[in-house]
């Protein structure tokens, strides 16, 4: 099961003009999520076959040099007719149509998209932490009536283990948002520990 975060980004005013939904629509559509992620990575204009390439083996889970033309034909005719006048409806990306290229506008650049995918029995970060708060309440409410075993602890003891289990747990969320965020590795977000 995948799901998204709010998104994130700085204040400008290319940004500000997407509203959450038009955000969540973009982001909706796997394809066009994957030409978030590729332009993203790119340092400039990317050409329509290549962007094609790339989102076709994403979703074959195939190596971009194994990607056969019949089968990126359909992702490229898509790209073209749907997700990139989508994209370019929303001035996050610019279509160059004479020499077929997409090119990146300041909204997407500044457009911070995080992405939290959860497989099989996987908790939401938002579940773990109201879980560590209620684990770390229960400790105080033991020590403060002194059930045995907790008795013994003092109010220092039990703040530095609060501390130390919220900043362990804010140390691993920020590495797995950084790896869970569109651009930020080659593959995107909700392919990464896929066997390909």
């Amino acid at each position: 099961m995948g799901s998204t975060t709010a998104p994130t980004a700085e204040p400008r005013s290319e940004v500000d003009d997407l509203s959450e939904d038009d955000v969540f629509e973009m982001l909706s559509n796997r394809r066009r999520r994957f030409v978030i992620h590729a332009l993203k990575r790119a340092e400039g204009p990317v050409d329509v076959s290549e962007l094609s390439t790339h989102v076709t083996a994403w979703e074959r889970g195939v190596d971009p040099d194994a990607v056969k033309y019949e089968d990126r034909r359909n992702v490229y005719s898509t790209l073209q007719r749907i997700h990139l006048p989508k994209l370019e409806e929303k001035n996050v990306v610019r279509v160059d149509e004479e020499a077929n290229l997409v090119e990146p506008t300041p909204t997407l650049d500044d457009l911070d998209v995080y992405i939290e995918v959860l497989r099989g029995r996987e908790i939401p970060w938002s579940l773990y932490y109201f879980g560590l708060a209620v684990l770390a309440g229960l400790v105080l409410v033991a020590v403060a009536v002194g059930v045995p075993g907790f008795a013994a602890l003092d109010g220092s003891t039990v703040a530095v283990f609060v501390v130390t289990a919220f900043t362990v747990s804010a140390l691993l969320h920020y590495h797995y948002g950084e790896r869970a965020r569109l651009g930020n590795l080659e593959e995107p977000p909700e392919l990464r520990g896929r066997g390909k």
